[in-house]
């Protein structure tokens, strides 16, 4: 299984022109097969960044235009079952420890956090490699590195 970071999928969707592009559109064309999943705050993060360029209309289709197209399963911390005490290790808990022990801002704590705890996780792919790589015991690649392995 392959987690892809927000910095992947926006690159795909809002800068075309970016230098990247031809490596990480190969990158998500061939990770299809590979079970690519994300964190449901990677999704939030995509779309807000997103919300600033699409319609309202736009924005409510991601299922199709994000999730479906690249063959994505969203893993979610919490479900209807979920208790309180549960969110707050979630939301709080675990990304904070991450800060203090290994320095890292929020966002990145907390979806670096829900990568660790989903089973099955080979690959945690992002373009910013250098703000996790040392700070997880996941394999830690950019695009250009998973498909050079």
């Amino acid at each position: 299984m392959v987690i892809i970071d927000s910095d992947v999928l926006l690159l795909a969707f809002a800068y075309p022109n970016d230098e990247r592009q031809k490596t990480n559109q190969k990158f998500l064309e061939v990770v299809q097969t590979a079970q690519p999943t994300t964190t449901i705050y990677n999704l939030m993060e995509v779309l807000g960044q997103l919300s600033f360029n699409l319609s309202a209309d736009e924005l409510n289709q991601w299922q199709d235009w994000l999730v479906n197209a690249h063959n994505l399963t969203v893993i979610w911390d919490v479900d209807e079952n979920s208790s309180p005490e549960n969110w707050r290790e979630i939301i709080y808990e675990r990304p904070f420890q991450k800060m203090q022990s290994v320095h890292m801002a929020f966002m990145d704590a907390l979806i670096l956090s829900s990568a660790e705890r989903t089973l099955d996780v080979e690959y945690f792919v992002t373009w910013n490699a250098k703000h996790f790589k040392g700070k997880t015991k996941l394999s830690v690649l950019t695009p250009e590195e998973y498909l050079a392995r």
